[in-house]
């Protein structure tokens, strides 16, 4: 690519921005499917269950959302209904 422009793309979605540099374009339906609502949540966990957490996740070659998800539906499987104590 020689010219170097670049074009800022607003669709229609909120929240979404899309930067292009010369070639192609954006497209309706294109990149990431989305799988549920995206909510940020801080967590505080002593740094031994960090690291603990952390090999786990690459020794499953995922991601940190993918293994909180999959933690989080397998115990609301699993979930009797009983309070979680601390």
């Amino acid at each position: 690519m020689t010219d170097k422009s670049a074009k800022m793309y607003i669709p229609t979605e909120e929240g979404q921005l899309s930067l292009l540099l010369n070639r192609g374009g954006p497209r309706s339906g294109a990149g990431r499917k989305r799988i549920g609502q995206t909510k940020k949540v801080s967590v505080t966990l002593p740094e031994e269950l960090w690291e603990a957490f952390e090999h786990k996740v690459e020794a499953a070659r995922s991601t940190k959302s993918e293994v909180i998800r999959a933690m989080i539906e397998r115990y609301m499987k699993h979930d009797s209904h009983e309070p979680i104590e601390s």
